[in-house]
């Protein structure tokens, strides 16, 4: 199990890894901040291009833990945080990646939330410096919890954004105005 769970998180960070270059710099086929910025602006987070940069260098920090295994709860709860907000923007045409649903993000989320749960294993910094969730426990529910929680700043904040565009479109007073 040990490997395994290594083998696992090492996997796990660099898709993260690559995924947020993508957003950052634009490598591996990405469109870097200003193209992301516009699919974000797009999915309702603005400003777009300080978003993608936001989000990039969370999946950057998450997989940067999640591979050496230390703070291996934060770590996860980062990525469980930022791939939920990435799984609700995609989620609208539907699950399957090849229709740009939310596939992706769930995926990666998932399995974060799981190596959280478990722990990062014996291969890793947290457990060379015998940090009390290096064997998983409480602390990686606490991580899923947290990042849960954190996805929801994002997620509100978009939502008024959309609501607000919309009462736009229909020629309605936009609604985060009071009157």
């Amino acid at each position: 199990m040990t490997v395994g769970l290594l083998l696992l998180r090492i996997l796990l960070a660099t898709l993260l890894f690559g995924h947020a270059l993508q957003k950052l710099r634009g490598w591996f086929g990405g469109a870097g901040p200003a193209g992301t910025g516009a699919v974000f602006e797009r999915w309702g987070f603005v400003p777009g291009a300080r978003m993608a940069v936001t989000a990039g260098l969370a999946e950057l920090v998450g997989a940067a833990s999640i591979a050496l295994g230390l703070l291996t709860p934060g770590g996860c709860a980062i990525v469980v945080g930022t791939m939920t907000v990435a799984a609700v923007a995609t989620s609208a045409q539907g699950f399957w990646a090849q229709r740009g649903g939310c596939e992706l993000p769930f995926w990666y989320g998932a399995v974060a939330a799981v190596l959280g749960i478990t722990g990062p294993g014996a291969y890793s910094v947290d457990d060379a410096l015998g940090l009390p969730w290096a064997s998983g426990n409480g602390w990686g529910a606490a991580g899923l919890a947290l990042g849960l929680l954190a996805s929801t700043v994002p997620l509100i904040s978009r939502s008024r954004v959309l609501r607000t565009r919309q009462a736009g479109e229909r020629g309605e007073p936009d609604p985060a105005v009071e009157s």
